[in-house]
């Protein structure tokens, strides 16, 4: 959801529905705004367009959220000693011996 609202702005603060647009489509994400509506993912896109009518519905495209998951393991890369890459949105992050880069309270 975020790639898709980096790049169209103008769908920030709006009902976002990422997935096929078809009644066979599945809702891969949604915006939190859509959430509200009771839209999850793995929802039948044929139910989430019920529940939202005015939702906009965007087609995921995997080479950008795979560029924009690069830049993001990059920026990992050079600051975190050791992690390992799940997804191309999750990561594990050991912070051992880090504790001179953070404030303790």
């Amino acid at each position: 959801m975020s790639v898709e609202r980096k790049i169209n702005p103008k769908l920030c603060g709006k009902p976002v529905l990422v997935g096929g647009s078809g009644d066979r489509g599945v809702v891969a994400s949604c915006s939190y705004e859509a959430r509200s509506y009771g839209i999850h993912s793995a929802m039948s896109m044929k139910l989430a367009r019920q529940l939202c009518p005015e939702a906009i519905i965007v087609r995921g495209d995997h080479d950008q959220y795979s560029h924009y998951s690069n830049i993001i393991t990059d920026i990992i890369q050079e600051d975190v000693p050791l992690y390992e890459k799940s997804s191309i949105d999750e990561f594990y992050i050991d912070l051992s011996g880090m504790e001179k880069y953070f404030w303790l309270l």
